[in-house]
């Protein structure tokens, strides 16, 4: 008996499947098993992304599919409903270095004793200076690059996506500055498009300042840079978010009393603005959304987070315009010292909802973990990491709230 035949064509406005059968089953099931589009997209939206690349490169018409803006957003959305942690370690083994991802399940109200499996290695790129946040499931960092044309190297913004494995280099800035880029990632969602704010510092007037403010949106047959106006003299820093459309990030006011703000750069209309903060910013401090309203969050004590620590502040944006921020207080409970090390040093990843904070280690120790502290019950639960055993003592960055786009670059 020969070994079934598989073929893939399009006929019937759908995919059409054929497949050798054995004699007993009838002669219609023999010659075709029609799957409509729409089902097809279904059972594709389940597949793993390493499966689903694997399906684009079968035919040109699942290709096609699976590249159609349309599959993309649906894709986006379902993965939305179910976020993941994201462990993010630097492997100096490989010459150059290298960044690994793995993801895990995003435990909802965890209950003590909570273990979630870190099995899906995702992708690894090359070492850079540091990932410095995700947008949409692509993350954004800057690279040191030689580029054709150039004897020595720049530091030039590079795009990637985990899921796919995809990297995208960009061009060089436009600016005669060789160092000290800075960039960020938006996604604008009425039009649909990623878009890359990128700045360069440079010392004017002994003062540190971003200069040639420039964007380049993603997706476009040539990509090129375009300077856009920035009147607010001030230093970026790599802590950043996007939300709704802007990208918020942390900078030092130049050439003023202010110690401290956070600049707003709206991707759809491509203007800069600013919410002046009347201390300087932490180091501990993560940028967060909070109910679709930009949040910093950071330590009430100090700089860091440690066993000693006894408090976090949370600062939201009220109203913009008018600068107005609302201050939170969350007290920890006395069982944060017996949850975490003397010795550890620990740093906010973010916020899951309203309700709660979530922390890791700098560095893994085994079993890896996280720490859940549900500021409304005031409770604190040691969510253990299963699958990063091979990396003990390394150094890890933690991201939550991650989402898989399988968008291609």
């Amino acid at each position: 008996m020969h070994p079934p035949r598989q073929n893939v064509s399009k006929g019937g406005g759908g995919v059409t499947i054929y497949q050798g059968v054995t004699r007993s089953m009838t002669r219609r099931h023999r010659n075709s098993l029609p799957v409509p589009d729409d089902l097809a997209m279904e059972i594709f939206s389940r597949l793993p992304s390493k499966a689903m690349a694997r399906c684009r490169c079968a035919c040109k018409l699942w290709s096609s599919m699976l590249r159609s803006q349309d599959f993309t957003d649906s894709f986006l959305t379902r993965s939305c409903a179910r976020p993941q942690l994201l462990f993010v370690r630097e492997n100096h083994i490989v010459r150059g270095g290298e960044f690994i991802f793995v993801s895990s399940p995003q435990p909802e109200n965890p209950q003590e004793n909570s273990y979630v499996v870190a099995s899906n290695h995702l992708a690894c790129f090359p070492r850079s200076n540091g990932f410095y946040g995700c947008t949409n499931g692509f993350f954004c960092y800057v690279a040191n690059r030689i580029l054709k044309g150039l004897k020595k190297p720049v530091w030039v913004p590079v795009i990637c996506n985990p899921s796919t494995g995809q990297s995208l280099t960009l061009p060089r800035l436009n600016s005669k500055e060789r160092y000290g880029v800075e960039s960020y990632l938006g996604y604008e969602p009425i039009a649909k498009e990623f878009k890359v704010l990128s700045m360069n510092k440079s010392l004017v007037s002994d003062e540190w300042i971003s200069v040639a403010h420039q964007v380049m949106t993603l997706g476009t047959k040539k990509l090129s840079w375009r300077l856009v106006k920035c009147c607010i003299p001030h230093l970026p820093s790599s802590k950043w978010i996007c939300i709704s459309g802007v990208l918020y990030y942390a900078a030092r006011a130049v050439g003023s009393l202010v110690e401290s703000m956070v600049v707003c750069f709206d991707l759809r209309s491509e203007e800069f603005s600013s919410v002046e903060f009347g201390k300087a910013i932490p180091r501990s401090t993560t940028l967060i959304n909070y109910g679709g309203k930009l949040g910093l969050l950071m330590s009430g004590d100090s700089h860091d987070v440690t066993r000693a620590s006894t408090s976090f502040e949370l600062w939201v944006v009220g109203d913009a315009a008018k600068q107005e921020w609302s201050k939170h207080v969350y007290v920890l409970p006395p069982s944060w010292e017996n949850v975490v090390a003397a010795a550890e040093i620990m740093y906010i990843a973010g916020m899951v909802g309203v309700n709660e904070i979530v922390l890791a280690p700098w560095f893994q120790i085994v079993p890896y973990y996280v720490i859940y502290y549900n500021v409304e019950r005031k409770k604190i639960t040691k969510v253990g990491i299963q699958g990063l055993e091979a990396f003990h003592g390394e150094s890890f960055h933690t991201y939550l709230n991650y989402v898989q786009n399988v968008k291609l670059l």
